[in-house]
């Protein structure tokens, strides 16, 4: 897998590279996004990670002018609610807040480079709990749970995002989408509804306080 990292900060490319290359995979890098841009039409980029703030040509002027798309994450120092809204728009697929943690960036990559590759995976099973994509339902102990369809989206994203930290404002945004006018107390009181259908399994939605929840699958 081919990944590209864009940022004008050299300390930044070098601590993503490094944690990159130990995952296995092949790093280009570029101070801007117009640089970015030539690396797009010569290789055969994967997964991009992005700077807003850069010289040139700025992180969300490189997404409008990228072609193809590419599986993105944003990873800015810039926290406003207008940067993610527009790189949402632009179809990034992720946005991380610097400080980072380059362990938990390696695992959003791996989710989503998963999410891109799993055509035809359309039966996931943990134990003795099934997802099925294809007849959109859920099975515990060969029975089929009654949950809401908000529920099922939550579980399918937990699950293609497993291990990963995932904000209450991102589970809002990718499940609900941004033009929704809710709050924290809808994720939590899907989660809690959620968490009841699950029974035994309820302990995989683990909160992470003072952010959201995340998935953690045990091994087995």
């Amino acid at each position: 897998m081919n990944l590209l990292i864009v940022d004008d900060e050299i300390l930044i490319r070098e601590v993503v590279k490094e944690y990159a290359i130990h995952e296995g995979y092949h790093v280009f890098e570029a101070d801007n996004g117009q640089a970015a841009l030539d690396i797009i039409q010569k290789e055969n980029i994967d997964c991009i990670i992005l700077d807003i703030m850069m010289p040139k040509l700025d992180g969300i002027s490189m997404l409008k002018q990228m072609q193809p798309k590419i599986p993105t994450i944003i990873l800015s120092a810039r926290n406003e609610e207008y940067d993610k809204l527009s790189g949402f728009d632009l179809g990034i697929d992720d946005y991380m807040t610097k400080p980072f943690s380059p362990k938990e960036l390696m695992a959003r990559i791996k989710a989503i480079l998963k999410r891109y590759n799993k055509i035809g995976e359309d039966i996931y099973t943990y134990q003795d709990l099934t997802i099925n994509r294809k007849a959109h339902t859920v099975t515990l102990e060969g029975k089929e749970l009654s949950i809401t369809p908000k529920e099922y989206d939550l579980l399918l994203y937990f699950i293609e995002n497993q291990n990963v930290a995932l904000s209450r404002e991102q589970l809002l945004s990718k499940i609900w989408g941004y033009d929704f006018f809710g709050d924290d107390r809808t994720i939590d009181t899907h989660i809690k509804m959620l968490r009841n259908n699950l029974g035994k399994y309820r302990d995989l939605i683990v909160t992470v306080r003072g952010m959201g929840y995340k998935f953690v699958i045990k091994e087995k």
